[in-house]
């Protein structure tokens, strides 16, 4: 097996253990079901007393088959192993662990986030816990809809049934966790911190690019523009720097031309050069 591999597998083990943390020591024990195989395992938990851990497994073994026939091996082995290994640390979790909170608001927000940083880790080293994600894929599959809208369906089914099996009140603090879950997840995919892209528009493009690399050691990139109203032919700079350089990219570029045209918008991750490196 690969270097990368093995990473890949460090990662998920991670991301599953800390997305299981977030279950027992928050959600479950406050009765939150914020969607998905693990909120579907929490109602069943609360209404026959099932263990959550193998709950999610014993649902997740008939998605995982029916994605191996109707959508192959696409979703791999990574799948298989996150599923299986999320469901034993769940169990084995709770027999040692007890909620700190009772707070359904601070279960909400701290489960949400938890779970959706672990499930984070899980999806950038290339895994899957199955559920939800098979689930999306198949309503997408047998009713022709985005896997988007697959997502939004099956929790939304999740949280009006424990709306209807708690009470109201619970199943508003699921879809907060829900969205809180979500977050976390794009933030720990994309990247947590957030570089600024500068695009900038002047007559004096080849002063400003020579300043940029020489006080700010950062690169260039000249692109091709034409303004539409004037006709006029000119270079487009492209510049991605730190957020903490953004004050004096805009000092520099003012000192060079007043009239400049600047845009500086917010980048979730880079990879290169001056920047966080490739894994390989």
């Amino acid at each position: 097996m690969r270097r990368k591999e093995w990473y890949d597998y460090i990662g998920i083990t991670a991301g599953t253990l800390i997305t299981a943390l977030g279950l027992v020591l928050f959600l479950v024990p406050n009765k939150i079901a914020a969607g998905g195989v693990s909120g579907l395992a929490t109602v069943l938990h609360y209404v026959f007393g099932w263990p959550v851990g193998l709950t999610m497994l014993v649902l997740n073994i008939p998605l995982f088959l029916a994605g191996l026939k109707v959508l192959g091996w696409n979703f791999g082995l990574k799948t298989l192993y996150g599923t299986i290994i999320l469901s034993v640390f769940t169990d084995t979790l709770t027999l040692w662990l007890h909620a700190p909170t009772t707070n359904a608001l601070l279960a909400s927000i701290y489960g949400g986030l938890m779970s959706g940083v672990g499930l984070g880790v899980v999806f950038r080293s290339g895994g899957s816990t199955g559920g939800t994600d098979l689930a999306a894929l198949l309503f997408g599959h047998f009713l022709h809809i985005s896997s988007g809208v697959g997502l939004l369906l099956v929790d939304a089914m999740v949280i009006s049934l424990a709306g209807l099996t708690f009470n109201v009140e619970l199943a508003l603090y699921a879809l907060l966790a829900l969205i809180l879950t979500s977050r976390a997840i794009d933030a720990i995919q994309e990247g947590g911190g957030y570089a600024k892209a500068a695009i900038i528009i002047s007559d004096h493009a080849g002063a400003i690019a020579r300043q940029v690399m020489e006080q700010l050691d950062r690169g260039v990139t000249g692109l091709a523009g034409r303004g539409l109203y004037t006709g006029k032919e000119r270079e487009v700079l492209l510049v991605v720097v730190q957020r903490s350089e953004v004050s004096r990219l805009k000092s520099l570029v003012a000192a060079i031309d007043p009239g400049a045209f600047v845009i500086v918008s917010n980048i979730h991750e880079v990879l290169g050069e001056g920047f966080r490196q490739w894994r390989r």
